[in-house]
């Protein structure tokens, strides 16, 4: 995935939410087409939905980092996992953050994909005690 993101870029305009909440069923069925894009139409369709869901969360919150935070009361969650302690696919906020995304008209926003997300953003700490980073993102 990570090989196509210049490819995705391109496709959805910078990732600027307010032209993939504009995409017209035309620039859809020419994604579909796209060999640099996974070509599943709903994980595409779904692009143009997202984007309008995460516009009418940025009028309620202010800002989307206002809203995907308010998951977790605006702090990072710590954990404390030992050398040798499994990291999870998902959480009761991974769970929690996911159903109510789908409430709201989010697609293709798994729990996992959710934990992910959050890993990813710094809403979770997951490195171990003994890794260097576990301290510095304390």
């Amino acid at each position: 995935m990570l090989d196509k993101r210049e490819n995705y870029r391109r496709a959805f305009a910078g990732f600027d939410i307010e032209a993939c909440a504009r995409l017209t069923d035309r620039r859809i069925e020419t994604l579909l087409v796209d060999p640099g894009l996974i070509r599943n139409r709903l994980k595409i369709a779904s692009v143009r939905g997202n984007a309008i869901a995460a516009l009418a969360a940025i009028d309620e919150f202010g800002s989307f980092d206002a809203f995907v935070w308010s998951y977790v009361d605006g702090r990072t969650i710590q954990n404390r996992r030992g050398p040798h302690s499994p990291v999870p696919a998902t959480t009761d906020v991974s769970d929690r953050m996911s159903k109510l995304l789908r409430k709201r008209g989010f697609r293709f926003v798994g729990s996992t994909i959710c934990y992910a997300f959050m890993q990813a953003t710094g809403m979770v700490n997951d490195h171990q005690v003994d890794c260097f980073r576990h301290r510095a993102l304390a």
